[in-house]
């Protein structure tokens, strides 16, 4: 696949502030391309320096070849941006913001199909004021594609809403990709990136720490698997000197056990038994993108 955004080194600062340590990353045409991260990690800033709307202090970001900064004009046709944060004004209703951000642009979409695409059609004379969370981020993504747009930015798109709405955002962006288009996002929502992208670049303090896969990421630290249960207060076997396992947890009655080994769940639920310890609500968690971060950085994700 022939790559459309290309960085190379770019750094930026804000007086004393780095926000992007000279980074390098390519992202491919047709792929979702995320970067994760906590708030203040840089992403924003990355991500407004490829769409041209802050200029890099060294080093460059090009997307479709060109420099953003210098071909603004023509970028802004060939690309949709929903930023971090948005707004509308309060009466202005869904069917007239999309005519507006439309004449914008040469090219334009159907407005009514990108509605019904959205689910946003019986919403067609609602003002901006009265649109639940939820819809007024499927609105800010039909103004984002109203123009037909080759690559679309997300940023931090997700943000703010609950789990239901959340999930028919990770939909549409699928939908987004299937159209054809190239599709870069941000967040700092672990799940959303390992469900959604086909390479993470995983950024903190401004510096790109690790960029792959999902998949790949979580495979190459070997990263420990959990065994969560309940069980009653009182002495456990000494499940720590298992083979299998590398560490234990308890904190009242949760016991979480660590172990990268196959046989982890066997092994311990035979030393407890054999113990004659009860357990309850026993499951077992697989490694995640979120716990990649922490064998990278070494601390919680920040918020």
């Amino acid at each position: 696949m022939a790559g459309v955004i290309e960085v190379r080194d770019l750094r930026k600062t804000y007086d004393d502030v780095v926000a992007v340590d000279g980074i390098s990353f390519e992202v491919a045409e047709g792929e979702i391309f995320g970067m994760v991260g906590p708030n203040g990690a840089g992403k924003t800033t990355t991500i407004e320096c490829i769409e041209g709307l802050r200029r890099a202090d060294s080093g460059h970001a090009r997307i479709f070849g060109e420099d953003p900064s210098a071909k603004r004009a023509a970028i802004a046709e060939r690309i949709g941006i929903q930023l971090q944060e948005s707004a509308l004004p309060a009466r202005l209703r869904v069917a007239e913001a999309l005519w507006l951000f439309g004449s914008f642009y040469k090219r334009q979409a159907d407005a009514d199909e990108l509605l019904g695409q959205l689910g946003l059609i019986e919403k067609k004379s609602s003002a901006f004021t009265k649109l639940s969370g939820g819809q007024k981020q499927r609105l800010f993504i039909a103004l984002a594609l109203i123009n037909l747009p080759e690559v679309v930015f997300l940023d931090e798109l997700t943000t703010g809403l609950d789990p239901q709405a959340r999930r028919a955002m990770w939909d549409l962006v699928r939908g987004i990709r299937e159209q054809g288009r190239t599709v870069f996002l941000t967040t700092h929502f672990m799940e959303e990136a390992e469900r959604l992208c086909d390479r993470v670049a995983i950024l903190d303090h401004g510096r790109i720490v690790a960029l792959d896969t999902p998949e790949a990421l979580i495979r190459s630290l070997n990263i420990d698997k959990r065994l969560v249960m309940t069980v009653p207060e009182g002495d456990l076997p000494k499940l720590s000197e298992l083979p299998q396992v590398s560490r234990v947890e308890r904190s009242g009655d949760r016991l979480v056990v660590y172990g990268a080994k196959d046989g982890l769940a066997s092994a311990v639920i035979n030393a407890l038994e054999d113990s004659g310890v009860a357990f309850e609500d026993l499951r077992t968690e697989q490694p995640n993108l979120e716990d990649v971060f922490l064998a990278l950085t070494g601390r919680e994700m920040r918020e």
